[in-house]
């Protein structure tokens, strides 16, 4: 029941609002890599590259490098602070001005459990950004909220067994607030299904399709993009 609940009100985030009046429809590919590096019981870093291009991959959209420190409480919670360096470029039917870069910290809460058949995954994330304004040079500060539901289901046994497919599907809206969120407090959400063959605890492959709708800052003009993900997770275990 609770599953059910938080399910149908992160997908309640994905219908358009009513004030929308320019929505640009694009098809962009993400090219990801994923890496969670167990230290020891307790700490591990986050690595991850996203590769982000328009067009599918004729140009670019963003560059997105991300690094973090975990903290592992237990084998189905941990907590990560980290900070990413992010550069946008000007893409699409809508392009912004000239590229910018972005500073952003982060921290993020993760729990897991199992609901019958599923793994179930939330995870949590708070992010302070610095944004480049080079028109002013200068960097303006905003806040962000997400929150990710995902849920992985094993296609060939109850269990996620080596060697084998698995479905992974997810809902993720992002929430600003504090000061200077504009017209907007729903910046973006994300639904997203793909199909992953895990070879083993540490090493999986996913490629499947991101519904990526963007609020501008205005509430005016949105984005809809169409996004092929490809995505490589290889964790390394120091502990072994």
């Amino acid at each position: 029941m609770r599953l059910t609940l938080i399910i149908s009100i992160v997908l309640s985030f994905s219908a358009p609002m009513a004030a929308q009046t320019n929505i640009a429809t694009q098809s962009n590919g993400w090219y990801m890599y994923f890496g969670n590096h167990r230290l020891n019981d307790r700490l591990g870093i986050h690595t991850e590259y996203q590769w982000r291009r328009h067009n599918w991959l004729s140009a670019w959209q963003q560059s997105l490098l991300r690094l973090g420190l975990d903290y592992h409480f237990d084998a189905n919670n941990s907590l990560t602070v980290g900070y990413a360096w992010v550069v946008s470029y000007p893409y699409g039917e809508q392009p912004i001005a000239q590229e910018f870069t972005e500073h952003r910290i982060w921290e993020q809460l993760v729990s897991t459990h199992r609901a019958g058949v599923l793994y179930v995954h939330h995870r949590y994330r708070l992010e302070q950004r610095y944004l480049e304004r080079p028109a002013q040079s200068d960097y303006v500060f905003r806040q962000r909220a997400r929150y990710r539901l995902l849920l992985t289901l094993p296609i060939e046994e109850r269990d996620l067994q080596d060697d084998s497919f698995f479905i992974a599907a997810y809902a993720e809206p992002f929430i600003g607030f504090g000061k200077g969120i504009g017209r907007n407090v729903l910046d973006q959400n994300r639904l997203y299904i793909a199909l992953g063959y895990r070879f083993n605890p540490n090493v999986n492959i996913q490629a499947g399709y991101l519904n990526q709708y963007i609020i501008k800052i205005d509430g005016i003009h949105h984005e809809r993009n169409h996004t092929l993900q490809m995505a490589v997770t290889y964790n390394i275990d120091f502990r072994m």
